[in-house]
């Protein structure tokens, strides 16, 4: 794709959530949620490559038990669910902390107070499972502060700062992956060893290398970083899997994982990563609709070829 169609495209994309942010706040929300809903379906129907990519995770997900029609439908579903976290995205600023505090469920929250308590930072781990955003909100308001969180820098610049006002707009402190003034591992390392807390998702590793985990019974690759930090820090690492409900949201808290102790630090590290992965696992399979990874986890599991159409296979 040439540069100018690049940039034309990031410039729609970034006019497009501006417009969202301003038109769906003005819907009542059964039409915003029922104008959203709808479009999942269609985006489901049109067979692009990231909802291919959705079916194949689902496929392994769900262990492969699905006949290919029960699959099909799973996979509406989840574009449903992810129409919906968009739909909350645009609407969540305008949503009051009573709101949030009704709807959420929050099973487990005595891991993360038992840390606080203890006077330890706290490094919550998190798929890409229901409406982070929201989880983040509820959070907040727990924790009568904000907690960090890092942030791919976007294209365009635009684009990105909408991302970054929007969050810090719930109370989140925000730093980029790259491109800062400081490398964020500096940034939260200082921020978690002062006692804070800090929300990262790490289901998809971005980068080069990676953890080797075993994840749904197939090898991936996580980022490190958070067992790593918790380490250096002796901050807790807590997975956390969020899903939604009828109504509003679950965030279903797992036990603390330990990292600190004998060993060397790169076998700490992978076996704590694969207990992060471990609880994901559960998490996710109790609503598997609600996790919303349109990219490729596992490095033999490409996108199902389209259904029909050019390139159809059978």
């Amino acid at each position: 794709m040439s540069g100018s169609r690049q940039e034309l495209l990031a410039r729609l994309a970034d006019t497009g959530y501006a417009a969202g942010w301003r038109a769906v706040r003005m819907l009542p929300e059964p039409v915003a949620r029922g104008t959203f809903d709808h479009a999942g379906r269609w985006a489901a129907g049109r067979e692009g490559k990231g909802v291919r990519q959705l079916r194949a995770n689902l496929r392994v997900a769900t262990g492969g038990a699905l006949s290919e029609a029960a699959l099909e439908e799973l996979t509406t579903r989840a574009m449903v669910s992810y129409a919906r976290y968009w739909q909350e995205a645009f609407r969540l600023p305008s949503l009051t902390a009573e709101r949030i505090r009704r709807d959420t469920a929050v099973p487990g929250i005595e891991h993360i107070a038992r840390a606080r308590d203890e006077g330890r930072g706290v490094i919550i781990a998190l798929p890409h499972s229901g409406n982070w955003d929201a989880a983040g909100a509820w959070f907040i308001d727990w924790l009568g502060g904000p907690f960090m969180t890092v942030a791919e820098r976007l294209e365009p610049e635009s684009l990105y700062r909408r991302f970054l006002e929007y969050r810090e707009s719930l109370g989140m402190r925000v730093v980029p992956l790259t491109g800062g003034d400081r490398p964020s591992s500096d940034r939260l390392r200082e921020w978690v060893a002062e006692g804070g807390v800090s929300c990262l998702l790490v289901d998809r590793n971005l980068g080069p290398g990676g953890v080797p985990v075993t994840f749904f019974g197939r090898e991936a690759a996580m980022p490190g970083g958070a067992a790593l930090l918790a380490d250096r820090t002796g901050a807790a690492l807590i997975p956390a899997v969020g899903q939604f409900t009828t109504a509003g949201w679950r965030v279903r808290v797992h036990p603390e994982v330990p990292v600190q102790g004998p060993g060397r630090l790169k076998d700490r590290v992978a076996t704590a990563m694969q207990q992060v992965a471990d609880a994901f696992t559960a998490g996710i399979a109790e609503r598997p609709e609600d996790w919303h990874m349109l990219g490729r986890i596992w490095h033999d599991v490409p996108a199902d070829p389209p259904r029909s159409g050019a390139g159809a296979t059978a």
